[in-house]
């Protein structure tokens, strides 16, 4: 006799559930965000308030006298003043609150929205698109996990900096009579920079290459600063209204202390951020909601070569910075012909001026200003000389140089773009100033002097390109501190002027060695110089880049 025996089908297996389901590990994933940026926030946000203390502080010097300030006010009034700067309501009762609050809330806002921008894209379409997110979500990590975690870092940063500039400027004591102020004005930056964040977290999902992400959202934050600086130039408050800039410096900090607009950027910013999540559900991981391009079936000729391609990656942000050049010249060139009005009373400015020299104020305050243009320029090629350092830790070159393509072409087909691109951008901005400048002093013989003046920077330019070029070569994860060019000769070469920094400060920077057109006469040995050293720089990186092994991340 035998028993029957019954098997029993197994039992379906349960699905795998994670603790916090779509954004399991936040927690953990903003801890490491933290650590990754444990030297770049810092320095964003050290940055930006020691920028803001600084300006600040240096209001309270050049303009002490209620008469200084009153001649920058009819300056000011003027349509081209009011576009670089912000509504006219603040021109009412121009204290040094009200001033800092008219002529700093603007442009930080825009720095403060690239700040935010970065740091997403860093943090969610970066780690998609070098396969780093793909290998963490197989662990238990939520499908919203790297977009929350990248948020919450930039909505942190964004507070420190709130704090920073509220306690900096409170105890510096910049309007004694309205001590909510700094408050606001430190929040004001903090909730413009949550709206770009949330800007940034919809341009994630739209495109699969950081690059494209960044350069949209930045995009974003340019219209949002022409239609601000359009609706207060031509008195249309409808055109600020529409541009989350215009709504932070309609809080008038150290006026009227409004709180409420900021209720719209934290409206805005819940509104992107949610936008940006459900749009994450409609793609797959590494992918975008845009879909790529169907490319001819026979690249063109040019790609076929290392200068065409290499052109091809860099044209984009050739581009940008083209544009954007332009534009800042056209702003600086617009207040040429009040230049006298605006900066007669001004002392400290006055005595800076007379080291630079010129035959009109003019002729000075553009030499003066045109380093800023050339700083500008000089972090397009930075970020241009740079490029090849993250194509090699993306590891797309070696099936390149697996190829007959050798590394010095491959390496200086980049360095080519960059060189000749920012002697481009150079040219715009000359273009930018001399064509605004002329029309704005009623001189058409500043256009030719301006341009020329402009493109004398070439070849403090190409040497930054070198610095780039050896680190790059011969020290590749140091290659960022390439960087320390251009944040040098901002410092010095422009803050220096007005802080009267010794001269030897100055020299140390290629900027420094540039003949101060139009104001001084030109010389042609240091510009025979520093594209001696440029070469020279760039030769010795190509050797390093040959004699060294790859390095991928």
């Amino acid at each position: 006799m035998t028993a029957a025996t019954t098997t029993r089908a197994p039992a379906p297996a349960r699905p795998l559930t994670h603790s916090g389901g779509a954004l399991a590990g936040t927690r953990t994933l903003i801890r490491f965000n933290l650590r990754r940026d444990r030297v770049r926030l810092p320095v964003w946000v050290l940055a930006l308030f020691v920028g803001t203390a600084s300006t600040a502080s240096n209001y309270t010097t050049l303009y002490a006298d209620p008469a200084d300030r009153a001649s920058v006010v009819t300056t000011m009034k003027s349509p081209a003043g009011l576009a670089m700067t912000g509504p006219e309501h603040y021109l009412d009762d121009y204290t040094f609150g009200s001033m800092t609050g008219h002529q700093m809330l603007g442009f930080m806002a825009v720095l403060v929205g690239l700040m935010s921008v970065l740091i997403i894209t860093r943090h969610t379409r970066d780690e998609e698109e070098t396969n780093r997110a793909e290998l963490v979500r197989s662990t238990v990590v939520g499908r919203h996990a790297h977009l929350a975690a990248a948020l919450s870092v930039a909505v942190l940063a964004n507070l420190a900096l709130a704090l920073l500039l509220a306690v900096g400027l409170g105890s510096m004591g910049i309007d004694s009579i309205d001590t909510g102020g700094s408050l606001l004005y430190g929040f004001s930056h903090a909730a413009v920079g949550v709206v770009f964040a949330g800007v940034a977290a919809v341009t994630v999902q739209i495109t699969a290459h950081t690059r494209g992400a960044s350069g949209m959202a930045m995009a974003v934050i340019g219209l949002a600063y022409v239609l601000r600086a359009a609706g207060d130039a031509g008195g249309n408050d409808t055109l600020s209204w529409l541009s989350p800039i215009g709504w932070v410096q309609r809080t008038y900090p150290y006026v009227d202390d409004r709180w409420w607009p900021l209720l719209l950027c934290a409206a805005l910013a819940v509104l992107c951020s949610g936008a940006g999540f459900v749009l994450s559900t409609r793609r797959d991981v590494g992918a975008g909601l845009r879909a790529a391009r169907l490319g001819s079936p026979v690249a063109s000729r040019s790609l076929t070569r290392p200068l065409g391609f290499a052109l091809r990656l860099h044209r984009s942000v050739l581009a940008g910075f083209g544009a954007g050049l332009f534009l800042m010249g056209a702003m600086y060139g617009s207040i040429l012909g009040n230049a006298d009005d605006m900066l007669k009373n001004i002392d400290q400015l006055q005595e800076a001026l007379k080291d630079i020299g010129g035959t009109t104020m003019a002729e000075s305050f553009a030499s003066m200003v045109m380093v800023v243009l050339a700083v500008v320029a000089a972090v397009y090629v930075v970020m241009a000389a740079l490029r090849p350092r993250s194509e090699e830790n993306a590891g797309r070159v070696e099936p390149l140089l697996a190829t007959g393509l050798s590394r010095a072409r491959w390496a200086g087909s980049h360095l080519a773009v960059a060189l000749t691109g920012g002697t481009l951008v150079l040219l715009l901005a000359g273009l930018g100033i001399g064509v605004a400048g002329a029309a704005s002093a009623g001189d058409s013989g500043l256009l030719l002097k301006l341009v020329g003046a402009a493109l004398a920077y070439a070849p403090a330019l190409w040497v930054t390109v070198g610095v780039a070029a050896v680190l790059f070569g011969w020290l590749p994860r140091a290659a960022s501190a390439a960087w320390a060019v251009p944040v040098y000769a901002f410092v010095v070469g422009y803050l220096g002027r007005l802080l009267r920094f010794p001269h030897w400060m100055n020299n140390v920077s290629p900027f420094g060695h540039v003949p101060q057109l139009p104001a001084a006469p030109m010389s042609w040995t240091p510009m025979a110089v520093l594209t001696l050293i440029a070469a020279a720089l760039i030769l010795l990186g190509l050797e390093g880049f040959r004699r060294r092994d790859l390095q991928t991340k």
